[in-house]
C-alpha cells in the first residue's frame, strides 16, 4: 500500500511531469481527476486520473501483476467508466514497478471472443534512467530504472535529490524515494545513501506512517471491543501518528469504551 501511496502522491503532485512523461505533451492546465467512478465505484490507491486538453490519462502504478479481476479486464472496465463519465479519449498506462516474468507485465490488451481493448505498458526495470535522474518528479522511480549497477544508481539518485533547492520538495521527494527504493534495496543501504532525517520530515513519509499507524490500532480496537460508533472511529483516524503510538500502548490497559472515549477527550 505504501509503494501505491508514494506513487500516487507523485503523480498528483506533478501531473505536468507524468502526461509529459507518458504523452509526450506540455499543457499550461491539467485536472486531477476524482478516483472513485460511477456504477459500484471502485476505489484504489494505485490510481491516479490525469484530464488534459480534453483527454484522460489514466495511469495505474502496480507491484504485482496477479490481480482479481485479471489486470487487462480491469482496464477495459475503467476505459468504459472514464469514457461513460467523462465522455473523452481515455490513454491509459500500467506502470509495473517490481521486475516480475509473469505474462500480464507483458501483456497490452483484452481480447475475447468480441472485445479488443488496449493500453499502454511500462516495466520500469527496462527504462533508461537517465529521464528519470534528470527530473525530480520522476526521481523517486529512477531507483526502479535499468541498471547494471543498482547501488551506483541508488548513489547517483542521493546525489541528485542533494541538489534539489527546495526544502520541502526535497523532504518529500527523499520520503517517496525511501518508500520505492525498499522494493530493490535493504532499507539499510537507503539510509546509508540519503539522509534519515529528511526523509522522515517528509509529508508523504508521515503520511504513510499515520495510515499505517492507523490500520493497526483499529484491528486492535475491533479485536478489543468488536465494532465501535462510528463518532469515535471519526476521533481515532484523525489522531497523529505520535498520537496513536501513544493509543496503541494505553489499550493495553483499557478494559471498556469508556476509556477509550476518556482517552480522547483527554487529546484535544
Amino acid at each position: 500500500m505504501s509503494y501505491d501511496n508514494a506513487c500516487k502522491y507523485l503523480a498528483e503532485q506533478y501531473p505536468a511531469d507524468f502526461v509529459r512523461w507518458l504523452l509526450g505533451v506540455d499543457t499550461p492546465q491539467i485536472e486531477i481527476l476524482k478516483t472513485e467512478l460511477t456504477l459500484e465505484p471502485i476505489r484504489a490507491d494505485s490510481v491516479t486520473f490525469l484530464q488534459a486538453a480534453n483527454k484522460i490519462l489514466h495511469i495505474e502504478f502496480q507491484t504485482l501483476a496477479i490481480s482479481d479481476p485479471p489486470l487487462n479486464f480491469r482496464m477495459l472496465d475503467y476505459s468504459v467508466r472514464l469514457k461513460r463519465q467523462y465522455r473523452c479519449p481515455v490513454t491509459q498506462v500500467i506502470i509495473f514497478l517490481q521486475e516480475t516474468t509473469n505474462e500480464m507485465a507483458f501483456t497490452e490488451e483484452y481480447r475475447d471472443d468480441t472485445t479488443i481493448h488496449q493500453y499502454r505498458v511500462v516495466r520500469l526495470w527496462e527504462q533508461d534512467s537517465a529521464a528519470f535522474l534528470a527530473n525530480p518528479a520522476l526521481l523517486p522511480l529512477a531507483t526502479l530504472t535499468r541498471t547494471d549497477s543498482p547501488q551506483g544508481l541508488l548513489a547517483q539518485v542521493a546525489e541528485r535529490v542533494a541538489t534539489i533547492s527546495n526544502r520541502e520538495q526535497r523532504q518529500n521527494i527523499a520520503g517517496c524515494i525511501e518508500i520505492l527504493a525498499g522494493l530493490r534495496f535493504e532499507k539499510d543501504l537507503v539510509q546509508q545513501f540519503l539522509r534519515e532525517d529528511i526523509m522522515k520530515e517528509s509529508v508523504i513519509y508521515q503520511d504513510i506512517v499515520q495510515k499505517e499507524a492507523l490500520k493497526l490500532i483499529s484491528r486492535q480496537l475491533k479485536r478489543r471491543f468488536g465494532d465501535l460508533d462510528a463518532s469515535l472511529l471519526e476521533q481515532v483516524r484523525n489522531l497523529s501518528a505520535e498520537q496513536l503510538e501513544d493509543l496503541g500502548e494505553e489499550l493495553l490497559d483499557f478494559s471498556v469504551v469508556t476509556d477509550l472515549v476518556a482517552w480522547l477527550e483527554h487529546q484535544n
